[in-house]
């Protein structure tokens, strides 16, 4: 066989896992050559391709990024986009083509499955760990991992100046990363968009330590996070090219907050994009090579249409037609149970 493969929306440590563990299957288990189209569906409109083997992969397991590079971006943006892409994988012979990307670029692949008969499987793909029909996403764990260091360090710098530290994490819609990271860096609280906040309520808990002598705080906030309604004005949201609200910045609006009504000193500390960059972890290259030898053995299966998942530690199929439906939002009774009684 011939397949194609491409890497869609944001990158993703883990990304070079995939696609390594795509081709070593693809040619020593089946005798398959590998295309990949660069930077997303702009290379298959371009043409753009490169040849994916062994050896061109050789050293990539432990780096961050994704040699094909990546866009954002669908061919329903083009005109005549789906019929486009047809005609193109014909003409490179691609007998099937694996997407690796987060709910957009699923969403997309399940489109011109569906409705224009694309030989397609998927690879779930994002740091939100927000793709629905699959316990994690590799890129997640690293994530929260840089996140848990940084706040890990903001610690020492905080306690020295009796100062409140509000560490903004990545998480538009979804507080997977602000959750697991506030919890394993000793967050004071931690504000995810699924549950809205009170500033007034925040302010009484930076109170509450300081009259026990803690007079440094750690708040660990997802870009998403909002306040709720009426408690604080935020104006309106920009958006993107794309048509994406740009969420961050609601830390540098809670700040100021919370100087006004106690007094104490607020840094804003944005995490940013550190978050996806770098070396994946040892949990997140295990995943990525799983989930690329299981869309191997999908496309060999014919099960096109489907994504391969992790399910109770099995890599399982599921239908694209789950992870395009809705966001994977954050577990409220893991948020409940472990991260409100840390709240201190």
């Amino acid at each position: 066989m011939r397949i194609g493969v491409l890497t869609g929306g944001g990158d993703c440590p883990g990304l070079n896992a995939v696609l390594r563990a795509i081709v070593r299957t693809a040619e020593n288990e089946y005798g398959d050559e590998v295309i990949g189209f660069r930077d997303a569906w702009d290379g298959v409109r371009n043409r753009d391709t490169m040849t994916l083997d062994i050896e061109s992969l050789r050293g990539s397991l432990p780096k961050g990024g994704t040699v094909l590079g990546t866009r954002r971006g669908s061919p329903y943006d083009w005109p005549e986009g789906p019929s486009l892409v047809s005609e193109i994988l014909g003409e490179y012979a691609i007998d099937a083509l694996i997407v690796i990307g987060g709910n957009g670029s699923l969403a997309v692949a399940n489109e011109l499955h569906r409705d224009h008969g694309l030989p397609i499987v998927g690879v779930p793909k994002t740091i939100d760990n927000d793709v629905e029909g699959t316990d994690v996403t590799f890129g997640f764990h690293t994530a929260v991992q840089t996140a848990t260091d940084a706040i890990d360090r903001l610690h020492t710098t905080a306690e020295s100046h009796d100062r409140v530290i509000l560490v903004e994490v990545m998480g538009r819609h979804t507080g997977w990363i602000a959750t697991y990271a506030g919890i394993a860096g000793g967050a004071a609280a931690i504000l995810v968009p699924e549950r809205p906040f009170d500033p007034v309520e925040i302010c009484d808990l930076i109170r509450r330590r300081n009259s026990r002598g803690r007079y440094a705080s750690i708040i660990v906030v997802a870009e998403g996070a909002e306040p709720r309604p009426g408690t604080m004005e935020i104006g309106p949201r920009e958006t993107d090219r794309f048509g994406h609200v740009r969420f961050t910045g609601i830390s540098e609006l809670l700040a100021p907050e919370i100087e006004h009504r106690t007094g104490i000193e607020v840094r804003v500390v944005k995490i940013g994009h550190i978050q996806r960059g770098g070396t994946p972890t040892a949990f997140d290259r295990v995943l990525a090579t799983r989930y690329g030898l299981a869309a191997t053995a999908a496309v060999h299966d014919g099960a096109f249409g489907h994504m391969v998942a992790l399910r109770d530690n099995e890599i399982v199929r599921v239908p694209l037609s789950v992870p395009g439906s809705r966001t994977r939002t954050l577990d409220t009774a893991l948020f409940d149970a472990v991260a409100l009684p840390f709240f201190s």
